[in-house]
């Protein structure tokens, strides 16, 4: 039963983004990216997190939802999730009160309509084998999107680990907020619980998203605010998902 609720739940999404990329595509060529931002992708992301519930019985339940900034709070903001799945990916934009741009590699703008629609929805696409060149585009365009009201997303593991893992963490985020003066939020997501990476089968059960007290970086250094982000985000995991790192 699990097999056939995440195929209906894939064919969805597959089905779905067709008529939906088309529409932002044609629309791009005379709308912001900020209203293609509310008119498709969200409504899209939104329908994308249902059917995974409804369908797939893969619920969630949010900590910490007044840590968040309300839509009227203009400071700047860089997220910093814990990255266990393409759920994550998918929940974020769905429900922050501010556009998100996404950090992602480039090689995602060449899949077919999907790719097109992130090319067309202004975020920050890098050649990771370029790492100098990369953070000095992060710098940049970061700074940019910011002051147009979107709030930066950075997985600071960089990829998916797996649930009870732990990656290395990055200070590219924290990098990035120091240089425009943002303030990080730390965020614990048991997304593996349900959608384990590298894997189309869904588990029906619960996510949990603890949403941490923003962080001003201000007068911080890059390296010692990570550390204090990793420390944040590796002892709400615990909390949050004790069976997994149960050894």
């Amino acid at each position: 039963m699990n097999t056939l609720r995440s195929a209906l739940v894939f064919l969805w999404m597959v089905i779905s983004v067709i008529p939906m990329g088309f529409g932002l595509i044609v629309c791009s060529l005379f709308m912001s990216d900020t209203r293609l931002w509310w008119t498709f992708a969200v409504p899209w992301l939104r329908g994308v997190i249902a059917a995974a519930r409804i369908v797939g019985l893969v619920r969630y339940r949010i900590h910490g939802a007044e840590n968040l900034p309300k839509a009227e709070d203009m400071r700047r903001i860089v997220l910093c999730p814990k990255h266990q799945s393409t759920w994550e990916t998918f929940f974020f934009p769905s429900m922050t009160p501010h556009p998100l741009a996404y950090v992602f590699k480039h090689e995602l703008l060449y899949i077919p309509i999907f790719g097109w629609c992130l090319a067309r929805l202004k975020m920050v696409h890098i050649d990771r084998s370029k790492r100098s060149e990369a953070w000095g585009k992060v710098a940049a365009q970061g700074r940019v999107l910011m002051d147009r009201g979107k709030w930066i997303i950075m997985f600071p593991e960089g990829t998916r680990t797996e649930r009870g893992g732990k990656g290395s963490y990055k200070t590219g985020a924290t990098r990035l907020a120091v240089a425009t003066g943002a303030s990080v939020i730390p965020v614990a997501v048991t997304s593996g619980r349900c959608w384990p990476r590298r894997s189309f089968a869904l588990r029906p059960g619960v996510i949990d998203v603890s949403i941490g007290t923003p962080v001003s970086a201000v007068d911080r250094r890059p390296g010692e605010l990570m550390e204090e982000v990793e420390r944040w985000i590796e002892a709400e995991m615990r909390r949050l998902d004790p069976e997994a790192y149960h050894a």
